[in-house]
């Protein structure tokens, strides 16, 4: 068991989402960096899918009631185990009783903690990932006690608590401090005039402070002339055009339809990159012929 002494900015429990509810109208939600999630539970032998807690600009401090072992990918935050420094992308074994605390950010926007077998809290639809009306709740708060896998449960825990052999998985830098994100055309591209494409292309767009897992804004804005369309199906990714000229970049926990013009696509990696931006931040598109 896990204990929340504190919470974070934005703290919850995701997988890799609910894939095939959409015809229900449940977002696919899910892990908004998927590289880091990723990198996290296989360093710890997880399948790719055991839910991890994500946690936004600020983490929290959490109280192991078990024993277990952790790593944490993503942002960095400045981690301790009982006031000693951790690093990123590492196992390390914890004891029941030791104290995880997500400090001060310095690079990136999301981490996500892995614990061995991933923690163990309510399926829906396929899915312990958080989403409001779908879980019980939605996000962690503190107070909250999560299950874990406890080292008595498998030999393969308790072995790989008491291996030295922590060594640490170098990762792609580029994931945090590229700025450029690679687009596909959406279906609606076509119908913007050169003038508009080449601002999408040729623009460094100010990540808004209204950036969240439903979307991310820009202060910056496209002329829109583009007639009303029928509302079609959109997913994590999917840029859209405002009436008003914003541009809108779908992420996880995207409605499954819209009504504004799809004029780009984001590829996987970039979706990845693009949750790790904070608000400030520049970003510009590229185009995958």
């Amino acid at each position: 068991m896990v204990e929340v002494l504190k919470t974070g900015l934005y703290d919850t429990i995701q997988d890799l989402g609910r894939l095939g509810s959409q015809e229900f109208g449940v977002p696919i939600s899910g892990v908004m960096d998927r590289y880091s999630a990723a990198l996290a539970n296989s360093i710890l032998g997880n399948p790719s899918n055991a839910a991890v807690i994500e946690s936004v600009v600020m983490g929290p401090h959490l109280k192991f009631k078990s024993n277990t072992v952790i790593c944490v990918s993503g942002a960095e935050m400045n981690l301790t185990l009982n006031a000693k420094r951790l690093k990123t992308n590492v196992m390390y074994p914890v004891n029941t009783g030791d104290v995880l605390k997500f400090n001060k950010l310095s690079k990136g926007c999301r981490s996500y903690l892995a614990v061995f077998g991933g923690f163990q809290t309510e399926v829906q639809m396929g899915s312990r990932s958080m989403y409001k009306d779908v879980t019980r709740n939605y996000i962690l708060n503190t107070g909250d006690v999560i299950s874990i896998l406890d080292s008595s449960e498998t030999k393969i825990v308790s072995k790989r608590r008491n291996s030295k052999l922590f060594s640490s998985i170098k990762r792609d830098e580029s994931h945090f401090e590229a700025s450029e994100l690679e687009v596909f055309r959406g279906p609606e591209f076509e119908n913007l005039d050169s003038r508009q494409q080449n601002k999408l292309f040729n623009t460094a767009f100010l990540i808004s402070k209204e950036s969240n897992r439903m979307a991310y804004q820009f202060d910056q804005n496209i002329e829109n002339s583009l007639k009303g369309m029928i509302t079609s199906v959109v997913l994590p990714g999917t840029v859209q055009l405002t009436p008003s000229g914003k541009l809108i970049v779908l992420m996880r926990d995207c409605q499954i339809t819209g009504g504004y013009p799809r004029i780009l696509q984001l590829t996987e990696n970039a979706v990845n990159k693009m949750a790790q931006k904070i608000s400030g931040s520049n970003i510009t598109f590229k185009g995958v012929i």
